[in-house]
């Protein structure tokens, strides 16, 4: 059986989640500025829910199998990225509550409002965390980590 390359995995479920995080970003400003629309709302929920189901996924499997690895040689870039996932929870749960909110009202304003800034902050912060995990920890990863701390990453996450 063959061991997939664990680190271009993750690479690959951060370009998916580049791509949903663009139109969550991209659906939210909609709403606030247009106004609700249907569509634009059904866009928006994929999005939520895909942050919501694959990216808790995703860094549940990195906080498993990647970092312990990763801090047998330095604590710091994993400690970063672990407040960042603590963070990411958090203002999830402020776009959750927009959400409904703005599902139970279509015309509060308020709610469009507070679900675009919050759809931008959750943006912003995976997107940079995304930024240095591909550009900082992978590479950091690929250089120092044997062969076998490899497959032991690969198992723990297929």
């Amino acid at each position: 059986m063959s061991i997939r390359d664990p680190i271009a995995l993750l690479m690959k479920e951060h370009e998916e989640a580049l791509v949903k995080l663009h139109q969550l970003k991209k659906s939210a400003a909609d709403l606030k500025k247009k106004g609700y629309s249907e569509k634009t709302f059904k866009t928006l929920l994929k999005a939520v829910e895909y942050v919501d189901q694959e990216v808790r996924i995703h860094n549940k499997h990195e906080e498993a199998a990647l970092f312990p690895v990763v801090e047998r040689y330095v604590d710091g870039p994993t400690s970063v990225l672990r407040d960042d996932h603590a963070k990411m929870a958090k203002i999830y749960k402020k776009l959750n509550y927009s959400v409904k909110a703005l599902k139970e009202n279509h015309e509060d304003k308020t709610s469009r409002q507070e679900l675009s800034e919050s759809a931008e902050e959750i943006v912003q912060l995976m997107v940079n965390h995304i930024h240095k995990e591909n550009h900082i920890l992978f590479p950091m990863i690929q250089r120092f980590c044997t062969k076998e701390e490899i497959r032991e990453i690969a198992k723990k996450l297929l």
